[in-house]
């Protein structure tokens, strides 16, 4: 019998095909932390001034920073990803209700979930092959 999830799992249980979907994965959930993290970085001030009307304080930027950009850059380069990615994921979940709570944000709430389970999804299986945590744990 025709089974089309019997077909794609043959595909990507290939060793360089897996190896390169998970590069791609990682790389796409990468950009838009780094993006975030580096729109932080170049607009400190007036993302200061946003948390600060959120009741966030302002001097948690630089925290946010490090989780943004540094988690983005980890994933990138596949290093600690499983560490990064459970981070990433937390840190989606908790931002969602306090930035994106209500109906007129709706669409980046349940954005930040979905990272979350992306994120959660990297954390059970690695970085993959092309990756730094692949080529340190050999």
């Amino acid at each position: 019998m025709f089974n089309p999830n019997v077909i794609v799992k043959n595909i990507v249980n290939q060793p360089n095909t897996d190896a390169s979907l998970a590069l791609i994965a990682r790389v796409l959930m990468a950009y838009i932390f780094l993006v975030a993290g580096w729109g932080k970085i170049t607009g400190y001030a007036a993302t200061v001034g946003y948390m600060e009307s959120m009741g966030v304080p302002g001097a948690l930027l630089p925290l946010t920073i490090l989780v943004e950009f540094g988690g983005g850059l980890a994933l990138l380069f596949g290093f600690q990803a499983r560490f990064a990615a459970f981070g990433l994921g937390v840190f989606s979940i908790i931002t969602a209700f306090i930035f994106h709570e209500g109906t007129q944000d709706s669409i980046n709430f349940m954005k930040n979930f979905a990272m979350a389970g992306g994120l959660f999804f990297l954390m059970l299986h690695g970085a993959g092959k092309f990756s730094l945590d692949h080529a340190i744990e050999k």
